[in-house]
């Protein structure tokens, strides 16, 4: 039996307000998602079915990294953390959010 796969995503903002938005965003899924986990500095979001969001936050912006064992689930939630990021910094435009796909 094959272990499974993980896919991986990662994408930078540049924002003086990550430590912010980081909150925002696991404040916002700790509802519905009890086992999220936050500081200041990073936060994980364990969305179930193998999919998940780390957010680090520095000085210069916020890093995003997303993961799902299928293309399909991963693709989804990079709109979804892209959606709700860009929603929440709504005053701030941080422009697209590009991704990019990790081995």
């Amino acid at each position: 039996m094959s272990e499974p796969v993980t896919l991986l995503a990662e994408a930078r903002v540049e924002t003086p307000a990550a430590s912010r938005y980081l909150a925002q965003l696991c404040k916002h899924w700790s509802h519905k998602f009890p086992e999220t986990v936050f500081s200041p500095e990073r936060g994980v979001v364990p969305f179930g079915e193998g999919r998940s969001a780390t957010f680090e936050a520095d000085a210069e912006g916020l890093t995003l990294r997303v993961a799902a064992p299928d293309l399909a689930r991963l693709t989804r939630l990079e709109a979804v953390v892209a959606e709700h990021l860009t929603r929440f910094a709504a005053r701030e435009n941080l422009g697209g959010i590009a991704w990019t796909r990790l081995a």
